[in-house]
């Protein structure tokens, strides 16, 4: 199975990263704690202490054009929370 994985760099995560330790990443909704815990270890290079997972379902979505009225709705996606060891940091940035 293949597991999307890309990290979620607002605000609110920022701030979380700073207080707890605890990086933010969007998924596949299919994918569970163990295989994000995986992921995570291999593409970074750091110890994953813990995984908390949040399931977001799509919102439905209209808006108003010269056309006409556009209906539609957005994805579906699990929101990570993944919790490093002490003294470990992820850089976001390093594989790109």
């Amino acid at each position: 199975m293949d597991i999307q994985i890309r990290p979620i760099v607002t605000e609110k995560a920022t701030a979380v990263t700073e207080k707890l330790n605890c990086y933010t990443f969007a998924v596949s909704p299919d994918a569970n704690k163990f295989q994000i815990k995986d992921i995570v270890e291999k593409l970074y290079n750091v110890k994953v202490v813990k995984v908390n997972t949040a399931n977001y379902a799509g919102k439905r979505k209209q808006r108003y054009t010269k056309s006409g009225l556009l209906k539609g709705k957005t994805a579906a996606f699990k929101k990570a929370l993944v919790m490093v060891a002490e003294g470990q940091s992820i850089d976001y940035y390093s594989n790109i």
